[in-house]
């Protein structure tokens, strides 16, 4: 290509002032291509072919302001070479690893935009991190002494344990033995004493405890559909219970129906439950205990009544516990009966006027172990009784007195369960056990059957055990750290209890809450420590984070309950003073770690730099992690606490650095200073984002100005590292693809992502003075353009070095030149747009300041020039031969097919446009297509107008042709659209080739047609004219009634007119016997009624022709000169009553009438009429002389 242009000539001075160059330094886009000409006119240009079609192309370079002449015009810079970045500035070199650095802090600030989600995905499962345990801090450790009367206590428990062992748990009295000598490690020999010693011990003695609680469905007994029940209830002796088989149901033991057999009542003792009223669903909730004497034989016996009598059978019967021995008891009872009334005497005929409404027999000895709470079904007392419903009972055995060490030397049940469940703790859960953090407090079957046993017979309430299995859990989770699950479970235990029965003995109280304040001591040491136990990476140890918070959380909920509180201080107070200590020592920890006071400011500045990305992060944990958790359990603003806490500690911090450093400024410091800026704005931002908080309240706010001097230094090495980095991309690009995939080359993938970094980092940066803000975008802006344009006379350099360019058809090398020139237009428009002030500098937020958009306006504008003109000199290789194969088609005789005449041209363009589509991205090759279609257009009017007087097949081969290229270049909605294939250029060519095709009555027909079509812009501006159409068949003739019209024109010097319409039907070779009629005129009005009735004597078969049609021409009649026309109007006859088909009713009028609206001739009207002026026929000239005629109405027409 050096050849081809060292041939040119220079250009004229119009030109060199277009492109913006000073005289006698040319390196404009123009001649950079051979055969490409300045501008039209100019002598300088070898581009005869271009002038010769008038190719649109590069008239579209307009001339307008560049903004590469206002660059290159500034003084020192009349070189024609690109300006090189200034030495010195950062490092000389290419600007590879001030980009590499500048990316860094770019991801840096990517997940930094706007607030994290509140739920981010934790990045491990792995275990938590180990917390840090205290032997010191579990329950004391028993003496040898307390440990063997422990070991007794344990012995006895399972050695006179009663009642039935549930299916889960064991009943092999020598396992559980087995088990208590490995518990307490103690040798055969000594394991054997011990259970003989315990084995001549006294037995306990037993009571049952009994609650009734309610009853549901019991039979209705009185008149009302009601009951008044109440329970009686008593222990049967072994020695009654062995004579009444429950086999046997007529003998059952009934406490208001004696038994057959003679002597005493056989009922130990009788409680009575009060009388409840009116109701088949009684509610108790009365507690009894009653002595057993002999567990294995004893019954529990309940009977409910319905109370009918007078005298008070409850206080009757209470009075039973009053008599000393058996025999009284029996004789009072007897007393009671006789003032009862009588129950029936066991007949048939009675069975439904007994009150006894149901009994329950239930032996001790099936009782379980652990208690019972269920609902019975009752038992009718013989065959004869009717019963319903069920009882729902509690009972309990337990034991009274216990002949053991423990019990003698008045230790309490609680005390010796509270020891025992933490000796068989410790034995089930040894510290030294692998994954012991994971242990939910999962007991064997042994451990927890003794357990069991104990509790039972110790009368400890679920109240007192939900209390012992916190106080040893939550100790020994302090030295053996256990699952915070099961601890929450414990709490949620305790707390359903505590609200049944939120009573315990003092001294129980005072250890419950001794217990609860060392574990939220031992709780607020870990969140102290927050980030190491609890990482928010830690999926596992943030989980262990919220059980421990609602642990923490549950204890409040005991705090009302006791009249000794546990907590100095409201929970969430010590909480948040907890988290502020351990937020100081972090801080402490990583600012003597990375940027020591000691050190000189230079050294401290990056590690400052890490530690304002260290608290960003663990500020971006708190937000997305912890805030909702304190918050949701605790009612603690963990986030707001902690981002107050830091942000002050770093601002302090980076105020007495700036300070420090500024006298010092360096481009290392500068480029640290600038980093940190850029963490601290971050900081600011995050507050501003969340709703309601403000950063004029930070201890931050005003930061930006010791950081201003910094900012501008190092913007001023970016400018110079951009230029760097683009010569040197653009040394090293061959100008090929960079891949299969892409169409560009390297350099302007670097290019592009240059400019995309450097609007990113002003985003980024946003710098909150608006004044401020202002210049250096300003600046940026200037400085983006100057690197966009400096890069492009790089690429121009590139090419014009390129061997063998010049010869190609297609040279592959311009189609990359134009894909990079749009791409980087592209990408530095989008980055140019990013520039964007805060509110205040202009008052538009986001918008641009006049410099800065007039500099990017001019910066498209060259781009788009340096586009249009690569893509001119893509298209002028190809003038010749369009014109070749468009002259192609003209000459080709009549017996060749059109497909055949316009195979070359197709093949030609398929061929090219193959390349050019392989080779440019869609918007080049839109500009191409464009370009292309352009010259195909002019290339086809010039064939038409130097073929005159020529057969209409000519013209039909064209007309194939046009719509030939239409398809190829639309490509099913791949290439151009078709509203703008189908615009200018091509309307005039369609216009023509229509034109020129139809013969004469088919021009006169489209005459016609086209009135039909044409529509008013103003529907009422001409006005309206009412008529009303209808052929009659059996006369042969149409008729046509004028009715009235309104609004028209006023056309006379009063504001009025004369109107009249004229009717007549076109076209004349449909009707050549038909003429012209007229209604009468109407004086001086613009409303005129006519109500006249016309006929055409027309066979219908004319009427139903094309374009055959009633044309109304409204005039305005003059006395003294020419009508005026006042608007016209057609209506189509094919629709007309009578036409189409058969009229209904003979010759009556039919059909409603018809507004039209009343127009001008359009300018397709007009063109036909020009189209006809140009026929020689006798009858084309008859209908021009006829229409010039009217037209002459129509001249003094305002």
């Amino acid at each position: 290509m050096a050849s081809a242009t060292s041939s040119l000539k220079p250009p004229c001075r119009a030109c060199r002032d277009l492109a913006g160059h000073p005289a006698g330094v040319w390196t404009g886009a123009l001649t950079a291509w051979p055969g490409a000409q300045c501008h039209p006119g100019c002598g300088s240009s070898t581009m005869s072919t271009l002038l010769d079609i008038k190719s649109s192309v590069l008239r579209q370079v307009q001339v307008c302001p560049s903004f590469r002449r206002r660059t290159e015009q500034e003084p020192g810079s009349a070189s024609a070479d690109p300006q090189e970045p200034a030495m010195g500035a950062w490092k000389p070199g290419d600007g590879v690893e001030f980009f590499a650095h500048m990316r860094l802090m770019l991801k840096k600030g990517e997940g930094r935009q706007g607030l994290p989600c509140p739920e981010v995905p934790l990045r491990s499962g792995s275990p938590a991190p180990p917390e840090p345990v205290d032997p010191s801090r579990g329950l004391r450790a028993l003496a040898p002494e307390e440990v063997d009367m422990l070991y007794e206590e344990a012995l006895y428990t399972v050695l006179y344990r009663a009642g039935t062992m549930g299916p889960d748990q064991v009943d092999d009295e020598e396992a559980l033995l087995s088990y208590l000598q490995q518990v307490f490690g103690t040798s055969t020999e000594e394991h054997t004493k011990a259970i003989e010693r315990v084995r001549k011990a006294k037995a306990p003695r037993y009571a049952l405890k009994v609650s009734v609680m309610r009853a549901k469905n019991l039979l209705a007994k009185d008149p009302n559909g009601f009951s008044d029940p109440y329970c009686m209830l008593g222990i049967l002796p072994a020695s009654d219970a062995t004579q009444e088989p429950r086999a046997q149901k007529e003998q059952r033991f009934g406490f208001r129906k004696g038994s057959k057999r003679s002597g005493p009542l056989p009922a130990k003792c009788i409680q009575v439950t009060e009388v409840k009223s009116s109701t088949l669903n009684p509610v108790w909730k009365e507690h009894f205990l009653f002595e057993i004497e002999d567990v294995s034989t004893d019954q529990l016996h309940l009977d409910i009544w319905d109370h009918d009598d007078d005298v008070s059978l409850v206080e009757a019967c209470r009075k039973l516990n009053e008599v000393i021995g058996l025999k009284g008891m029996g004789r009072y009872f007897k007393q009671i009966v006789k003032s009862a009334r009588a129950n029936g005497a066991a007949g048939p005929t009675e069975d439904h006027t007994d009150d006894f409404l149901g009994c329950l027999n239930i032996p001790v000895r099936e009782v379980p172990v652990a208690g019972v709470d269920r609902w019975f079904k009752l038992e009718p007392r013989s065959s004869a009784s009717r019963v319903e419903g069920d009882c729902h009972l509690v009972l309990k055995l337990i034991t009274t007195q216990r002949d053991t060490a423990m019990s003698q030397r008045g230790r309490s049940g609680f005390l010796s369960h509270l020891l025992l469940l933490s000796h068989l703790l410790r034995f089930e859960h040894p510290a030294e056990e692998p994954n012991s953090s994971s242990w939910r407090g999962e007991l064997s079957t042994p451990a927890a059957t003794i357990l069991c046993l104990h509790g039972a017979q110790s009368n400890l309430s679920p109240l007192q055990l939900a209390v012992l299995h916190w106080q040893v859990s939550s100790r020994h989770h302090q030295t053996c750290t256990l699952d915070y699950s099961y601890l929450l479970g414990l709490l949620d235990d305790m707390q359903a209890h505590w609200e049944e029965a939120p009573s315990l003995p003092q001294e129980q109280e005072e250890s419950l809450a001794d217990s609860f304040s060392a574990f939220s001591e031992f709780g607020l040491q870990l969140l102290r420590q927050l980030r190491d136990y609890f990482p928010a990476t830690n999926s596992t140890a943030v989980y262990r984070l919220e059980l421990l918070l609602k642990c923490l959380g549950k204890l409040q909920f005991f705090q009302p309950s006791f009249e000794i509180c546990p907590f100095e201080t409201e929970l969430n107070m010590d909480v948040a003073a907890a988290l502020k200590r351990g937020n100081r020592e972090w801080y402490d920890r990583i600012l003597n770690a990375r940027s020591p006071r000691e050190q000189p400011g230079p050294q401290r500045l990056p590690g400052l730099v890490v530690l304002a990305d260290a608290i960003y992060d663990d500020l971006q944990s708190c937000y997305s992690v912890y805030a909702s958790l304190f918050h949701s359990i605790l009612n603690v603003d963990v986030f707001t606490l902690t981002f107050r806490q830091l942000e002050r500690l770093v601002a302090e911090e980076a105020w007495v650095l700036t300070e420090e450093l500024s006298p010092k400024m360096t481009l290392e410091v500068a480029s640290g200073l600038f980093e940190l800026y850029l963490t601290l704005a971050d900081l600011q931002r995050f507050w501003d984002s969340i709703p309601g908080r403000d950063s004029r309240s930070l201890a931050l706010a005003g930061i930006h100005t010791p950081f201003l001097p910094a900012v501008k230094l190092w913007l001023q090495v970016l400018r110079d590292q951009a230029k760097w980095r683009l010569q040197g991309a653009v040394n090293v690009d061959t100008l090929e693809p960079v891949d299969p995939s892409s169409r560009h080359s390297s350099s302007a993938a670097t290019a592009g992502l240059c400019l995309s970094h450097i609007q990113e980092l002003w985003v980024r940066l946003a710098w909150p003075d608006p004044a401020q803000a202002q210049g250096l975008g300003t600046q940026l802006g200037q400085d983006m353009c100057e690197a966009t344009l400096f890069y492009t006379e790089l690429l121009r350099k590139k090419v014009d070095t390129q061997p063998g360019a010049a010869g190609e058809a297609v040279s592959e090398a311009l189609c990359v030149v134009l894909n990079n020139v749009e791409l980087v237009r592209k990408a530095a428009g989008q980055a140019l747009k990013g520039l964007a002030w805060p509110e205040g500098a202009t008052g538009l937020e986001g918008a641009l300041p006049r410099p800065l958009l007039s500099c990017t306006q001019a910066l498209d504008d060259d781009l788009q020039r340096e586009a249009h003109t690569v893509t001119a000199h893509l298209t002028s290789k190809m003038v010749g031969d369009i014109r070749k194969y468009v002259q192609h088609i003209s000459l080709s005789p009549d017996s060749i097919q059109n497909d055949e005449a316009v195979a070359p041209l197709m093949k030609y363009l398929d061929d090219k446009l193959a390349l050019l589509n392989s080779s440019l991205v869609k918007g080049n090759l839109s500009r191409v297509l464009e370009a292309l279609w352009e010259l195909l257009l002019q290339a086809i009017l010039q064939a038409l107008g130097a073929n005159r007087d020529v057969s209409a097949d000519f013209y039909s081969r064209f007309h194939f042709t046009l719509e030939a290229l239409v398809s190829f270049f639309h490509a099913e909605g791949q290439g151009l659209p078709l509203e703008s294939l189908r615009d200018g250029s091509y309307k005039r060519l369609k216009e023509e080739l229509r034109l020129h095709k139809c013969s004469t009555r088919e021009c006169i027909e489209q005459f016609y047609l086209d009135k039909l079509k044409q529509r008013t812009l103003e529907q009422n501006r001409f006005g309206r004219l009412s008529v009303r159409c209808h052929y009659e068949a059996a006369e042969q003739r149409l008729a046509v009634e004028v009715l009235h019209a309104a609004d028209l024109l006023p056309l006379d010097a009063n504001g009025l007119s004369d109107p009249f319409v004229i009717v007549e039907l076109g076209p004349p070779h449909l009707f050549p016997l038909v003429r012209s009629q007229r209604t009468q005129v109407k004086t001086r009005t613009l409303h005129p009624v006519y109500d006249e009735l016309f006929y055409f004597s027309v066979p219908a078969e004319a009427c139903r022709r094309r374009g055959a049609c009633v044309l109304f021409t409204v005039m305005d009649h003059d006395w003294l000169s020419t009508n005026d026309f006042a608007g016209e109007a057609a209506l189509g006859l094919g629709g007309v009553s009578g036409v189409a088909r058969p009229q209904v009713g003979g010759g009556a009028r039919a059909g409603q009438p018809v507004t039209l609206h009343l127009c001008r001739p359009r300018a397709q009207v007009r063109s036909a009429l020009r189209m006809l002026e140009g026929r020689t026929s006798k009858e084309a000239q008859e209908f021009v002389k006829k229409l010039k005629e009217l037209a002459k109405c129509m001249e003094a027409d305002p």
